[in-house]
């Protein structure tokens, strides 16, 4: 099925926001408007499209919200003048999308890769509005004393060397298509997955992100994330969802193995011939698995 926008499986009629500055966010909002909602938070170097098989298995009973963050998918992609690429930045748009759409009770919070720092950063002042979680091979926290950051990403934040790597030959992005599934990707599919960065200014977030990833007190991040891994003990009683790809060379079962030790009540789907990109490999059971997981557990 090819929607409005030519990507296939992707029929949504995506939504602007303006940040106040005109800057534009873009952001599906699928479903009845007062349906239980359910935030769709993506990482990097991915964008909603990412999230559209669940959409698509959600939006009959759910409302599903998707926002592409700033410098990705279809949102514009500001200069670094106009708009710093840091988690508070991305936090801060994600509090001022929420507030936009009046939502006022409880959501449903889902994450993958830098989504899961994004969503839970924003979590941190917002604890009282999350009632279920779903979380795909992502972090709230930073590297596990048993991991080191992998070369391949240690890589893209070598000064220069990592400019010309994934802004000028996209590097990350078709790395990622290519390496974070076990199954590949149709072609169509991963033409759309990679269309919204086909040029060095269309990549500077990506890069971005790479640069921002916290290692070390006084990075930028570190504060934030330090704080949402001290907060994630306090979700062991709201349903929480683990979807996870074992073959994930980045979040590993080193990060899945904390989120079990913090969230040993969640109900778990674990994957050993899927990759990063979980919600590609296996959305055949991972969306009716997830849509049967929020049904059991609906919104008091």
């Amino acid at each position: 099925m090819t929607g409005l926008l030519q990507y296939p499986d992707y029929p949504f009629t995506p939504k602007t926001f303006d940040r106040g500055d005109g800057i534009r966010l873009n952001y599906l909002d699928e479903g009845d408007a007062d349906a239980e909602p359910v935030l769709m938070i993506h990482g990097n170097p991915s964008w909603s499209y990412y999230w559209r098989h669940l959409v698509l298995g959600l939006r009959d009973s759910y409302r599903c919200i998707v926002p592409d963050h700033i410098g990705m998918g279809l949102s514009d992609k500001p200069d670094d003048s106009r708009y710093e690429y840091t988690l508070q930045s991305r936090v801060d748009d994600l509090d001022k999308l929420v507030a936009s759409l009046g939502l006022k009770g409880r959501i449903t919070l889902a994450v993958h890769d830098w989504g899961g720092m994004i969503g839970f950063a924003w979590a941190l002042k917002n604890p009282e509005r999350i009632a279920r979680l779903v979380i795909l091979n992502t972090s709230s926290f930073p590297l596990p004393k048993t991991k080191k950051l992998p070369w391949q990403i240690a890589l893209g934040r070598v000064p220069l060397l990592g400019a010309v790597l994934i802004r000028g030959f996209n590097f990350f992005a078709r790395g990622a298509a290519d390496l974070g599934v076990m199954t590949p990707i149709d072609r169509a599919s991963r033409k759309a997955l990679l269309s919204p960065y086909d040029s060095w200014t269309s990549r500077r977030a990506v890069h971005r992100f790479v640069q921002d990833i916290p290692l070390k007190p006084g990075d930028k991040a570190w504060a934030l994330v330090t704080a949402a891994e001290r907060q994630l003990p306090n979700y062991r009683q709201l349903p929480t969802f683990i979807g996870w790809g074992l073959q994930d060379f980045v979040f590993d079962q080193d990060f899945l193995a904390h989120f079990v030790k913090e969230l040993p009540n969640a109900t778990q789907k674990i994957y050993g011939d899927a990759g990063h990109y979980v919600l590609e490999d296996k959305y055949a059971e991972l969306v009716p698995a997830i849509r049967q997981f929020l049904d059991r557990h609906p919104i008091a």
